[in-house]
């Protein structure tokens, strides 16, 4: 298959370049830089070069594949309204993706969170959001599985909080920048609340298995870790950093703290039985080990 990936040069968006190439598949790129280019141009694939924004670049490089991933997404998340700009953007490039292949029945695999459920663990079964912070994503996401009916195998594969590799990336990654900017690896709340998390080499397997063989319409949860406790967490990014490890005010992760508080556990059982996935990497506190002082 030759897929058309958006977002390939971020943690996991690398790993699922890699992934794909190394099991049969062609891939061409979307690259906004020399920068961004140059490692996707190294592992192999093909490159188109434009933006998330530049929608008409998106139609082209769809209308070429046989299939898409779309990871891309902003990265000033300095500000809940920088965030809903990179939202906005997300949408309005999973519609333009959708449209275009659209009646082809062709497969487009899009990421979002797992959701929150008060008092456990939330499964595929579970809804996204369509408020909050974060609601306009569950919005888009949730209309590009409703094109399902209209001839287009959309899937989404929702990412934990933490996707990791080597130490580094997700909302572990943010407490870890947090800790080496202010001295104190610190934690809102009691640090009891929950995060779950994956290897990003663990996720890349699931988005080729769903972007191959998953039925359209269709969520599923790459979770490897159901939840860490956040104190946890800190403890390790603390040893690692030689850092005291304490608790903070939840305003101090700006945007994020309420949902930095938040006790957010998700399961994938459907998605290992369904699909056959296993992650085989290390977990979120193993990897946390190979954080540099």
């Amino acid at each position: 298959m030759h897929v058309f990936v958006t977002g390939g040069t971020g943690t996991i968006g690398s790993a699922v370049v890699a992934e794909l190439l190394g099991n049969g598949h062609t891939v061409l790129a979307l690259a906004r830089s020399d920068g961004s280019a140059q490692p996707l141009e190294s592992a192999g694939a093909k490159v188109l070069r434009g933006e998330l924004a530049d929608l008409d670049v998106l139609r082209s490089g769809a209308a070429q594949c046989d299939g898409v991933i779309s990871l891309a997404f902003g990265r000033d998340y300095s500000s809940p309204d920088a965030l809903a700009r990179a939202i906005t953007e997300e949408s309005a490039a999973l519609a333009a993706l959708g449209q275009e292949l659209l009646g082809t029945d062709r497969p487009i695999v899009t990421v979002s969170g797992t959701p929150w459920v008060p008092g456990r663990a939330s499964t595929e079964d579970d809804p996204l959001p369509t408020d909050g912070p974060v609601g306009g994503r569950g919005r888009s996401v949730t209309a590009l599985l409703d094109l399902a009916s209209d001839g287009l195998r959309s899937m989404a594969v929702r990412m934990p909080r933490t996707v990791h590799n080597e130490g580094r990336g997700g909302f572990a990654g943010l407490l870890a920048d947090a800790a080496r900017r202010t001295g104190v690896a610190g934690y809102p709340g009691d640090g009891t609340q929950r995060w779950p998390a994956v290897h990003a080499l663990d996720a890349a397997a699931l988005f080729r298995l769903v972007l191959e063989s998953a039925p359209a319409g269709t969520s599923w949860h790459a979770v490897g870790d159901e939840g860490d406790a956040v104190r946890d967490i800190a403890t390790v990014i603390g040893r690692r950093l030689g850092l005291p490890v304490e608790e903070v005010p939840q305003e101090e992760f700006g945007p994020f703290g309420p949902i930095f508080a938040m006790d957010q556990p998700a399961s994938s059982a459907h998605t290992r039985d369904a699909l056959g996935w296993q992650p085989a990497h290390p977990s979120l506190l193993d990897d946390l080990e190979n954080i540099q002082p």
